[in-house]
């Protein structure tokens, strides 16, 4: 897979050990012009990381629940590369320094849910219809939702906003696929189960653990899955759910037995 000469752009990349990161290392080693986001300054480190010349990686802070800011940040790559190519939405689960703890839905603030929302689907959706006007013009683009296991396939106590906003967002996905196909558009989600990062609580390790592969995923094979989407090559893909969790989906029985 060769992107030279295309412009990616990659939501909630600001974690050195995140999906986000590990999704725009891989497309820029594979010679993608990258737009990277987060909602702090932390992303100028990221770039610095990927590209310390600044030649190839534009590092932008944004809100991207904030439907000017969106169109700010499209409006700003088209002028400084001409093109969009591929999107990944990324962001997502939560926003630096405002964590939204997980409670049952009977305990839940309907902030908290609206939240949520806010950040797993919104963002998704503006990001998505902001990108396509350029992706229509030119007649190609790549658009991979990093979605999840949970709310699509399965769920957790604690889990029914980010759930339900995952699940959305597949939803979403599939209206776009057949508003966009005849247009050389293609978009998918790929479903990560679970990985290790830097977020991960012991619980979440501890349930790595038990997956027919026997570890928890990492980023950097979330990512192979999402640049293969995001590929010229996966022309004939759209609309799909790629899932990524050592097979855990398969099995009833995920005890220690």
């Amino acid at each position: 897979m060769n992107l030279d000469g295309q412009t990616a752009i990659v939501t909630g990349a600001g974690s050195a050990e995140g999906i986000g990161f590990a999704i725009a290392r891989r497309l820029y080693a594979l010679g993608a012009q990258l737009a990277i986001t987060s909602t702090t300054g932390r992303i100028q480190e990221r770039a610095r990381d990927l590209d310390p010349a600044g030649k190839r990686v534009i590092a932008l802070v944004a809100d991207l629940t904030q439907e000017a800011a969106v169109q700010e940040l499209a409006e700003a790559v088209l002028q400084r590369t001409g093109r969009i190519d591929i999107l990944v939405n990324n962001a997502g689960m939560a926003q630096s320094g405002q964590a939204i703890e997980s409670k049952p839905l009977q305990k839940s603030a309907y902030q908290d849910w609206l939240r949520q929302i806010e950040i797993t689907l919104h963002t998704a959706f503006l990001m998505t219809r902001a990108v396509l006007p350029a992706m229509t013009q030119r007649k190609y683009g790549r658009i991979v939702n990093v979605s999840s296991v949970t709310g699509p396939l399965v769920s957790n106590q604690g889990s029914a906003a980010y759930g339900a906003a995952k699940a959305a967002m597949d939803g979403m996905m599939r209206a776009v696929a057949l508003e966009s196909a005849r247009e050389g558009i293609t978009i998918n989600a790929v479903a990560p189960g679970w990985i290790a990062t830097a977020s991960s609580t012991e619980a979440e390790r501890v349930a790595g653990l038990h997956t027919p592969i026997g570890r928890a995923g990492t980023p950097d094979e979330v990512a192979a899955a999402v640049c293969f989407l995001a590929a010229r090559e996966a022309s004939y893909i759209t609309g799909q759910s790629l899932v990524v969790d050592g097979g855990n989906i398969l099995q009833e029985n995920k005890s220690t037995a």
